[in-house]
């Protein structure tokens, strides 16, 4: 696993192990990165489910002003902080150590607008998604213009709309898919 592009681009992270996580491939994350393109630079982007961190290091790497990665489970979070650490990265990362939707009320309640909001629950888990969804879709944390991108299994059948958010796009890749969603015109 490695980092794909911008200032610590080829420079390698720790991976799982034995954690029974299962971390954004290196493809994907570099076909996600090539769609949000140059947008990334000075963006707030949030990981959720960070697992090895290697998404939100990824932003990072390609100029993100500040990203927040949320990850609840102990040994996972302290393979994230040691990738950070790994590379010199402390200024312009946060890493919340909590469940996702109590990391996104904490930021909500920092009254946070979001570039970028990335999230990857463990595949059998949709209630997950969809939860993280709504909680979304009725929040404040998503710019105007900014994006909330999903991973999950291709056959996995994700809501359309919801009351603000729609998805736009869909991107598989092998047993992945990414969903993108904004806010509709209307919300």
């Amino acid at each position: 696993m490695r980092v794909i592009a911008g200032t610590f681009r080829s420079r390698r992270l720790e991976e799982p192990g034995k954690l029974k996580i299962r971390p954004t491939s290196d493809r994907l994350r570099e076909t996600l990165f090539n769609i949000l393109g140059p947008a990334v630079a000075d963006s707030l982007f949030i990981d959720l489910y960070t697992g090895t961190g290697a998404i939100g290091i990824e932003a990072v790497s390609r100029g993100a002003r500040e990203v927040i990665l949320v990850e609840s489970d102990p040994k996972a979070a302290r393979l994230a902080r040691g990738n950070l650490a790994g590379l010199g990265i402390s200024g312009g990362a946060e890493l919340i150590e909590a469940e996702a939707l109590a990391g996104l009320e904490k930021l909500a309640a920092r009254h946070l607008v979001t570039d970028f909001i990335f999230l990857d629950p463990p595949y059998e888990k949709k209630r997950e998604h969809v939860r993280v969804l709504e909680f979304l879709d009725a929040s404040h944390l998503v710019a105007p213009r900014g994006l909330v991108i999903v991973e999950h299994h291709r056959k996995m059948e994700l809501a359309e709309r919801f009351d603000r958010l729609e998805r736009t796009r869909v991107v598989q890749h092998g047993d992945a898919a990414l969903s993108f969603y904004r806010l509709a015109a209307a919300a």
